[in-house]
């Protein structure tokens, strides 16, 4: 167990320099990766409440290695119902892995972690009196979750700790939700189909991928229930047939797909600005059986790929803070900072700006962003309504809006303990 103390505070400390949990996850070890994924988001999950508990243990700050070992120690002493491993257990073998790294850190990481046992009470309560601490993210996100969302801050907060459900896309032109559920059941596994969603099955709890019966041949993909909502928006009540798409910010590629499975003869251009982004996108439709064309390009540089032929429908999933998928990514929340906001919805109006004259006459754009922030949501389509002229465009009434992670957000929503945060706006361009 030492060893994969070692690597989860290894993974937690790059994460505090600003280093994507992916990125360190991709070089462990791949017998110690699972583990160690686990026992980061863990710990990520915890760490406002672990980075003050130790401020407060030990005011005068350790080396960046030895402090990180504490904080991946502390949060997973922190009073849990079901709790990786035994107090004592977890605490030798912190001294085990400082002693590893620092011999000289080993009694320091002991007294520190056997003081903390000791008054755990007292420390868990003042804790809590620390808004970072209580909440488990950074100050000024807090601030403008709350501005954004007075009346549903908290909840949706607390949400973002919450282990997220595993959901799934059946591709259409291979069977049904009901047809897939009775091939789970057949496997031992528990699912159930979510109503309003109509290629969407929920598992009772999440399994690997190669263990769900039809996944290599593509017969099903992993998608939360908010991204599976853009397949549905952008074909509306139907395209003309071979309808020209572009999927602007394609990456990696199920919201792609699924226009695809829903919409085969579709001639589709996917792009992406990130060229090794984008073999992910192809990885993606060779598995579910599509093709599209595929460019790897900055889709705000209209010139270096367009041919010039207006498109029927555009979906610009943009770049974002990818504020509405914390709880599946909780080191994001430790790596933005707020000027990242304004330089994303800078990003997102340099994208609606470039597009829209690229979109026919009665078509529609299908605006999308993984985000809470209604900086990126409903304020980035008020200030692009503004910019155009008023006979130009016209925003669906039933355009979805922001798509809140809360348990309440809908019966569908319900089902699940709640989908991921979106946003979503519909713009049709009117006919001259």
């Amino acid at each position: 167990m030492s060893r994969l103390l070692e690597l989860t505070s290894d993974a937690v400390q790059a994460v505090r320099a600003g280093r994507s949990l992916t990125d360190v996850l991709a070089k462990a070890p791949p017998a110690a990766r699972g583990g160690t994924q686990a026992l980061s988001f863990a710990v990520l999950r915890r760490m406002g409440s672990a980075q003050a508990v130790r401020a407060g243990l030990a005011p005068r700050q350790p080396p960046p290695n030895v402090e990180a070992l504490l904080i991946t120690a502390l949060a997973l002493l922190w009073p849990d119902e079901h709790p990786p491993y035994p107090d004592h257990t977890l605490v030798d073998q912190a001294v085990t892995a400082a002693r590893k790294r620092m011999p000289a850190a080993a009694s320091f990481v002991n007294a520190v972690l056997r003081r903390f046992l000791r008054e755990r009470e007292a420390w868990v309560s003042k804790a809590q009196q620390d808004p970072v601490a209580a909440w488990n993210h950074p100050l000024w996100w807090i601030e403008r979750v709350r501005r954004d969302w007075p009346e549903q801050w908290q909840p949706l907060l607390l949400q973002a700790h919450l282990h997220p459900p595993m959901a799934l896309r059946v591709h259409r032109g291979r069977g049904t939700p009901q047809s897939y559920l009775a091939r789970l059941a057949e496997a031992g596994i528990a699912a159930h189909a979510v109503p309003g969603f109509d290629d969407a099955v929920v598992l009772e709890r999440g399994w690997p991928v190669e263990r769900l019966p039809g996944f290599a041949q593509g017969d099903v993909s992993v998608q939360d229930l908010s991204a599976q909502r853009a397949a549905g928006l952008m074909l509306g009540a139907g395209l003309p047939p071979g309808a020209r798409v572009l999927d602007a910010c394609a990456a990696p590629g199920g919201k792609t797909a699924h226009l695809l499975e829903r919409a085969p003869d579709l001639k589709l251009l996917a792009l992406d600005a990130d060229a090794g982004r984008l073999a992910r996108v192809k990885q993606t439709l060779d598995r579910v059986g599509a093709s599209a064309e595929l460019k790897a390009a900055d889709a705000r540089q209209v010139a270096t790929w367009w041919d010039g032929q207006l498109f029927d429908a555009v979906l610009l999933d943009a770049p974002c803070t990818a504020s509405g998928i914390v709880r599946r990514h909780p080191d994001i929340a430790w790596l933005r900072r707020p000027e990242d906001v304004t330089a994303l919805a800078r990003t997102q109006a340099e994208l609606l700006d470039a597009l829209w004259p690229l979109l026919k006459p009665g078509g529609r754009l299908v605006y999308a962003t993984c985000s809470l922030f209604k900086a990126e949501g409903q304020h980035q389509i008020d200030a692009f309504l503004q910019r155009i002229p008023q006979d130009q465009a016209r925003l669906d009434p039933d355009s979805p809006g922001h798509c809140l992670p809360l348990p309440d957000n809908g019966a569908a929503a319900t089902a699940v303990a709640a989908a991921d945060g979106f946003f979503y706006a519909v713009l049709h361009k009117r006919s001259p």
